[in-house]
């Protein structure tokens, strides 16, 4: 028993530090290192904005719909690297300095069964059903194990860019605030308002890890992990 309280505490604070602990976002980073950012992150949020929509405008199961989503992935990595440099991040462990791999994988397994619960209530909301289950269409028209590939990819790829090159070029103005707002407004330009409503929980989250942790592999396993678990357990409860 004192062996388990002992490991559900040790887990509580492993979860606190992802979520909770404080990191300066660029220290003593040069100006122009900062300007070269910011100019960069506005460019690239419009052209992503761009192909966002453009992706899901595309009729589910058509061939422009990947080509137009591998080329959305494409901008954010290209922004994110234009916007160097990024870092991965470490979290304190028993003393010690880790990777957040296990973290951010727990995190973000925590998080898609979260909006699994959710889904089983909203389903019986029909307008609300009908808006998730169009967006699930795009998973289930096509080749399944493409668009889970595609979307990983994808969620990769935010997160090196929303949670690396935005992040970071926001500096000391609020970065965890902005960034997700900003997440939200690109996001909403799919013109499905669920995906707006996604965007809120997991960029709020994947900022306070990307704060919290001092760079961007926590997110990005949080991301892979809730995508994952959203393409394969959300459509069939929404029969799609």
């Amino acid at each position: 028993m004192t062996t388990m309280t002992t490991r559900a505490t040790e887990g509580w604070d492993q979860l606190r530090t992802a979520l909770l602990d404080r990191r300066p976002t660029n220290p003593d980073e040069a100006r122009s290192v900062v300007r070269r950012r910011r100019i960069v992150v506005i460019v690239f949020l419009v052209f992503g904005a761009v192909f966002l929509a453009l992706s899901l405008s595309a009729k589910p199961g058509d061939s422009i719909f990947y080509v137009y989503t591998l080329a959305l992935a494409a901008v954010w990595v290209v922004g994110a690297a234009l916007s160097r440099p990024l870092h991965l991040g470490r979290v304190t462990w028993r003393g010690h300095k880790r990777r957040p791999v296990l973290t951010g994988l727990g995190v973000g397994i925590g998080l898609g069964l979260f909006f699994v619960v959710g889904g089983l209530v909203v389903r019986e909301i029909p307008p609300i059903r009908d808006l998730i289950a169009g967006v699930f269409e795009y998973a289930t028209a096509g080749n399944l194990a493409l668009v889970v590939a595609i979307a990983l990819v994808n969620g990769i790829a935010e997160e090196l860019f929303f949670r690396g090159a935005l992040y970071s070029a926001l500096g000391k103005y609020y970065p965890v605030v902005y960034s997700t707002i900003i997440y939200i407004i690109v996001t909403l330009a799919s013109g499905n308002p669920m995906l707006g409503f996604a965007a809120i929980l997991l960029g709020l989250v994947c900022a306070l890890e990307r704060r919290a942790t001092g760079g961007v592999l926590a997110p990005m396993l949080t991301h892979v992990a809730w995508t994952a678990i959203i393409l394969l357990a959300l459509p069939p409860l929404f029969g799609v």
